[in-house]
């Protein structure tokens, strides 16, 4: 009688993976820049073909159910172009600075194996941005996708193993899991890699920071744009209702509430109607919140869907919000009373007016200390002295000034912010760093350390302004 063969336990397939990709760094740890920037163009171009771009994003809305095929066309382009711009002559190999007055000279080198947490919401651009940063530092980088997922990276790897086989490089430098992805996999990789980068729930971030490995995880967005008196508001609805149909509002930086300074109020919501907003009723945003809503917390049915789903789902009939753009609700209040004021991840844009711009801070601010604290806030203005008092006050890591936030917050061209889709929210948002995701967290450094002429104050030196100030 022949026996089942016995099953290989999560932690050796793992293992097996991980012992791959250790073999193929070794060798990416031999190459000089201009090799490793071969790699970084490789998985670049591996999503960026056209062909190849537009066959990941149908498949990725096939069979995640989430966002729009020309959307995600036009992320996998913007997004990697931006990148490949970043990189271009960026030192990541080598000696990459030199400080001679202080005698110290820096080396990078590589984490070594990577393990990226991908998110169904950008099953494409997410795991090309982190395979081309890895592959920057010249480390390998294994793939954990979410199951509804797993089909657009393994078909994103399918083009990177092919671009790669055309410059030489190993293919295991740029890994996946193997199907059926489960938790107990997942958390294997993570806790066998040397470097966790995760995208996507707080669940997710949670996992990887106990993992025991050093992990680079995101906080939850849930971004609040603030409409000043002194706005531009036909410019603002334009750029708000973009931002907030991008993609039918995957995006963690796509604005969730809009406060509107109460002189403007009326002819802003007149702005938002004319570029394809709909307000409901009470009675309206009863019946969707208990869709979106259900049991209090956001639920799945409505994530980056269009809005006529969202209205099926809800039963809004009006023909005015079945043809909308994107809905509207107002709310007044902040917290698990009012689900409304925490992220949606559709194109639904809570309304609240403000009397002056201090009550739109201290409402902002409300929202945050529910969800969203250390992500980003936008504003649009052109009051600097509000700007500037969101940077110094605001417990978030970027303030977004007169731009369409999803499109702005992730790197833009017309902006000086990394190109990432990961955003670090700095300890308000339980996260290690404060930037956008970039090579530079994909690196080693090695600092060498010379001599050099002493440089010791005397105490008087370093004590004098303060004994003139308080007295010996």
């Amino acid at each position: 009688m022949q026996t089942a063969a016995p099953e290989i336990p999560v932690s050796e397939i793992v293992a097996r993976l991980l012992a791959r990709a250790r073999a193929a760094q070794r060798i990416a740890a031999g190459y000089d820049q201009d090799r490793v920037d071969d790699l970084v163009l490789a998985a670049g171009w591996a999503i960026m073909q056209p062909e190849r771009n537009r066959a990941l994003a149908q498949l990725a809305v096939r069979d995640t159910g989430l966002g729009r095929v020309e959307d995600k066309i036009e992320k996998n382009h913007r997004k990697t172009l931006g990148l490949l711009r970043d990189l271009r002559g960026a030192r990541s190999v080598g000696v990459i600075a030199e400080y001679p007055e202080k005698g110290i000279v820096e080396i990078a080198r590589p984490v070594g194996v990577v393990a990226a947490i991908v998110p169904s919401t950008n099953p494409g651009a997410t795991p090309a941005n982190n395979i081309i940063n890895a592959l920057k530092g010249a480390n390998a980088i294994i793939l954990a996708p979410s199951p509804k997922g797993y089909s657009t990276s393994a078909k994103l790897l399918e083009f990177v193993h092919a671009e790669l086989g055309r410059t030489g490089a190993p293919q295991d430098l740029v890994q996946i899991l193997p199907r059926p992805v489960s938790k107990a996999m997942s958390e294997a990789l993570m806790q066998q890699a040397d470097l966790v980068v995760v995208t996507g729930s707080q669940a997710n971030v949670r996992a990887a920071y106990s993992s025991g490995t050093p992990a680079l995880g995101v906080g939850a967005g849930n971004v609040v744009v603030i409409v000043d008196v002194s706005a531009d508001l036909a410019d603002a609805a334009i750029k708000i209702a973009r931002s907030k149909t991008f993609d039918h509002a995957t995006s963690c930086s796509s604005e969730n509430s809009a406060v509107l300074l109460a002189p403007i109020h009326a002819a802003m919501l007149g702005e938002f109607e004319r570029q394809g907003g709909a307000l409901l009723t009470a009675e309206e945003k009863s019946k969707l919140q208990a869709v979106m809503f259900p049991h209090g917390k956001l639920g799945s049915a409505t994530t980056a869907q269009p809005v006529a789903a969202i209205c099926a789902l809800a039963g809004l009939t009006r023909r005015e919000l079945v043809g909308a753009r994107f809905l509207m609700v107002e709310e007044d209040g902040t917290g698990r009373d009012h689900p409304f004021s925490g992220e949606k991840l559709c194109p639904v844009l809570t309304v609240y007016r403000a009397r002056d711009f201090e009550h739109a801070f201290d409402l902002a601010q409300a929202i945050y200390d529910y969800q969203g604290n250390g992500h980003s806030v936008g504003i649009h203005t052109r009051d600097d002295a509000h700007v500037m008092r969101l940077g110094r006050d605001m417990t978030v890591c970027r303030v977004i000034v007169n731009q369409a936030h999803a499109i702005a917050n992730g790197g833009s061209f017309d902006n000086g912010l990394p190109f990432s889709l990961s955003m670090g929210c700095g300890t308000w948002g339980g996260n290690s760093f404060s930037e956008n995701l970039n090579f530079r967290h994909f690196l080693n450094t090695t600092r060498i350390v010379r001599q050099i002429s002493p440089n010791e104050p005397s105490p008087d030196d370093i004590f004098a302004g303060y004994r003139a100030k308080y007295g010996h």
